[in-house]
């Protein structure tokens, strides 16, 4: 797995050298700018809401009252850490559910970016279909659908034990690889797709290569570090990013398919 991830990793790399090289700049700039929008408004949003609902919980449970009669420092520590983590822990709850959103909103965009690099790479060029165009936007939100309720299973898992002192110190670090993953999963599925795999065989692929998933979304979550020209940048390099990643190993199943036949 470690080395898919540094594959994914320096893909990225790549990916900025075939933008550069092949002129893709205004397929980076207008979704990269609509992303960026929709960006800044949800987690205004999404942050208020988080804040209302530690709020509530720490005044359901009566947890706030008993620490103002206690005055104890050290537990007021505690509890201001603890909550800290559990606000994040929300916020990627919350981006995980803005991001299936923007990908079935951007999948016209992002499937004709990964087609776009392919076909640059082998020089050749995919016909569209009106009736393929639309049994892949589809799939495409049937696949979102089933991942962001898996995903969701296992961050409210994270979350409950995020409330275990101790163990709920590493729980960010967790919901963060399974954020990475399943974003890193939606980008390299845009080559499934494109080549006529079905949910289950695009399910199996990147089950057998986590590595590929995990670096490209470890990567793209952190470009939103770099305010605003990061978050221009993500979707479109982790897309291109994730084709260019996913290519060899295209080339090498043709090479075996090949002399299997010959």
């Amino acid at each position: 797995m470690l080395k898919e991830i540094i594959i994914s990793i320096q893909a990225y790399g790549a990916a900025h050298q075939f933008i550069k090289a092949n002129k893709l700049w205004k397929w980076i700039i207008v979704p990269g700018i609509l992303y960026m929008l929709l960006f800044i408004t949800g987690m205004y949003f999404f942050s208020q809401s988080a804040n209302n609902a530690i709020e509530w919980i720490a005044l359901r449970t009566g947890l706030k009252g008993w620490l103002d009669t206690l005055d104890s420092g050290f537990l007021g520590f505690l509890f201001t850490f603890g909550t800290t983590l559990l606000w994040i822990l929300l916020m990627l709850f919350y981006f995980s559910l803005f991001k299936y959103i923007f990908l079935i909103i951007g999948s016209p965009v992002f499937a004709y970016l990964s087609e776009k690099t392919e076909a640059i790479i082998e020089k050749k060029d995919f016909p569209f279909n009106k009736d393929q165009f639309l049994k892949d936007i589809i799939r495409g939100i049937k696949l979102s659908v089933r991942n962001s309720l898996w995903q969701t299973v296992y961050l409210l898992s994270i979350i409950f034990l995020s409330l275990i002192p101790l163990i709920g110190w590493f729980t960010p670090f967790l919901a963060l690889l399974l954020e990475s993953y399943y974003y890193g999963f939606s980008m390299l599925d845009y080559s499934m797709e494109r080549h006529k795999k079905s949910e289950g065989e695009s399910i199996a692929f990147v089950s057998a290569h986590k590595g590929l998933a995990m670096g490209n979304g470890i990567v793209f979550y952190l470009f939103h570090f770099l305010p605003v020209i990061g978050w221009i940048l993500a979707p479109s390099y982790a897309v291109i990013a994730a084709t260019l990643s996913i290519y060899p190993l295209k080339k090498e199943a043709i090479e075996q398919s090949i002399a299997k036949n010959g």
